[in-house]
């Protein structure tokens, strides 16, 4: 069963309880969303290690229940 936009936010949320998320699903298909997280907790990472955080937050679901993620970060104004 494909993960739910509330259980991803809800696991980014998590990890990151100062995000600003906007999950979007590309496909209508519950499995290739797009999710765009802005945290004061990526500020002074590389964008690689901004993406490691929200992988980390999805847990060992991502590649599996989660199968596609398109990640847009970045640091509050």
């Amino acid at each position: 069963m494909p993960m739910q936009a509330n259980e991803i936010e809800r696991r980014i949320r998590e990890a990151l309880p100062d995000a600003r998320i906007e999950i979007q699903d590309l496909a209508g298909d519950g499995d290739h969303w797009a999710a765009t997280v802005v945290s004061e907790a990526f500020r002074g990472k590389t964008r690689v290690q901004q993406h490691q955080l929200v992988y980390k937050a999805i847990g060992t679901e991502m590649g599996g229940q989660l199968h596609a993620l398109a990640l847009t970060t970045g640091v509050p104004d």
